[in-house]
């Protein structure tokens, strides 16, 4: 039988492992990059719905935040170049400030939690969710014109949260760990910024369903007996069955390889409704074009239950390097990734293949977890609460897979692991700005020589227009002015 260490020799082994990598290493940011941000995103154009696509760069070209959201890939790949901790979790990948939110347990508790989980993949490095969160607060203050130390300041606070609520939880058992978390009721007493307070009571209602029929981000319904999706494009829309019909799946086939693996109450649960109507549905930044569809079901009486349906890819983590890559069905990581950072899972969350397109999706309730954007957090100190309610959200997540003990005692007591990581999150938050700036010419250049000749076109467009002049008559031509 294996003999487990117990928390203090745990808090030592994390203490030891700075001599490999010092937390005041965390800071650099290396360079320069022998990369193109550009030529990154591109990368995954050609798994998209080409008529999304505009709209994916639309979204990105928006701020730098917006840059930042849909840049998942591209980060990644910059932080396989800089240190690592050498502590395993369950990553969630693409852990910036926006892809946090509320959600309602099934014993309608509202929770704040981590919510995207497309990139999700075990082992990765605690640092590397940590860097991101951070760069994320670094980027969304300078959008709010916070000055470079507010703006590191606010970063470094956010790494703080996450610190001391590692090192709260590092003194539980792992049950106690495992149901931990954040309930957002008991939140709002704890935030000192007012706008903020009411953000929040408003997140609320949307996740007990209150207020829907206002959110242009949950489907409409038509009136009637049958009631059908709202097109609303380019949001939420219908495939046309002929002109679009490369872009469709067999929801039928995909519904059926999902609930064959749900738990058998589930099944149950599923059987009362019936597939009324499905539509396309963009939904995020770094999503937008990947095939995700959104399910209408109804009971008999009409009552209704919306599924998403969302492609699941290979996880930008494993741009890491270092590991095997994830062999299985992508939908099946991102389900099992959520379940074990998340405090309580969508009763129906689940996964299945398009056999036909050799596709991957995971299937979830659809939800109302709609923050907005940066500047409907706020600025100052609603913004700083906030991004220490994400700081201390993700400590939560990463410590139901990772040892809270040996995380802790990496980062210690003082403030050094949040100074190097803000350090670090304001270098990126300045590559940020260029990439996004990068991005922005590149779209600019395509949409002039989409509307621009080149001299090569416009001359066999003029020659071509002499030849036509030619073979007109003479007469015609003298009576031009």
């Amino acid at each position: 039988m294996t003999t487990l260490s117990n928390r203090a020799e745990r808090l030592k082994q994390g203490k030891a492992l700075r001599r490999k990598t010092p937390r005041e290493a965390h800071a650099e940011f290396k360079g320069p990059l022998a990369r193109s941000a550009v030529a990154i995103l591109a990368e995954s154009d050609a798994d998209r719905v080409p008529e999304l696509v505009p709209e994916r760069y639309k979204r990105m070209i928006a701020s730098p935040f917006a840059f930042l959201r849909g840049a998942a890939a591209i980060m990644t790949t910059d932080l396989a170049g800089q240190p690592m901790a050498g502590i395993p979790v369950q990553a969630g990948g693409d852990s910036h400030l926006m892809n946090f939110g509320a959600f309602v347990t099934p014993e309608d508790n509202i929770l704040f939690d981590v919510n995207d989980f497309d990139e999700t993949l075990a082992g990765i490095d605690f640092t590397v969710d940590v860097k991101r969160l951070a760069a994320s607060v670094a980027v969304a203050a300078l959008a709010t014109d916070a000055s470079r130390k507010q703006s590191r300041a606010l970063a470094a606070s956010t790494v703080k949260a996450y610190r001391w609520h590692m090192a709260a939880l590092s003194k539980m058992s792992p049950l106690e760990i495992w149901h931990s978390r954040i309930d957002l009721e008991e939140e709002i007493g704890a935030i000192g910024h007012a706008g903020l307070q009411r953000k929040l009571a408003s997140i609320i209602d949307k996740a007990r369903g209150e207020g829907l029929a206002l959110d242009d981000n949950f489907p409409h319904l038509t009136a009637g007996d049958a009631p059908r999706i709202v097109d609303k494009p380019p949001t939420i829309f219908h495939l046309d069955s002929r002109r679009d019909a490369h872009h469709r799946i067999d929801i039928a086939g995909v519904l059926a390889s999902y609930r064959k693996d749900l738990w058998p109450d589930r099944q149950r649960l599923l059987d009362r409704f019936t597939l009324q109507d499905f539509a396309f549905k963009a939904v995020g930044v770094g999503s937008v074009g990947t095939y995700c569809y959104v399910c209408l079901f109804l009971t008999g009486d009409g009552e209704p239950l919306f599924l998403q349906i969302k492609q699941a890819q290979k996880s930008v983590l494993e741009r890491l390097g270092g590991r095997p890559s994830y062999k299985g069905n992508q939908g099946r990581r991102v389900v099992e990734g959520q379940r074990m950072m998340q405090a309580a899972s969508d009763i129906f969350l689940g996964y299945a293949r398009d056999d036909a397109s050799g596709r991957d999706f995971y299937i979830r309730t659809l939800k109302n977890r709609r923050l907005g954007g940066v500047s409907d957090i706020g600025e100052g100190e609603a913004l700083a609460d906030y991004a220490a309610l994400c700081g201390r959200t993700l400590a939560r997540a990463h410590a139901r897979s990772g040892d809270a003990a040996i995380i802790t005692g990496y980062m210690g007591k003082t403030a050094a692991f949040d100074d190097a990581i803000a350090a670090f999150a304001m270098a990126y938050a300045d590559q940020t700005i260029l990439d996004h700036a990068a991005l922005v010419k590149a779209r600019n250049n395509k949409s002039r020589n989409k509307t621009t000749p080149t001299r090569k076109n416009a001359g066999k467009k003029a020659r071509k227009t002499r030849g036509t002049n030619a073979g007109k008559s003479s007469a015609s031509r003298s009576k031009a002015p």
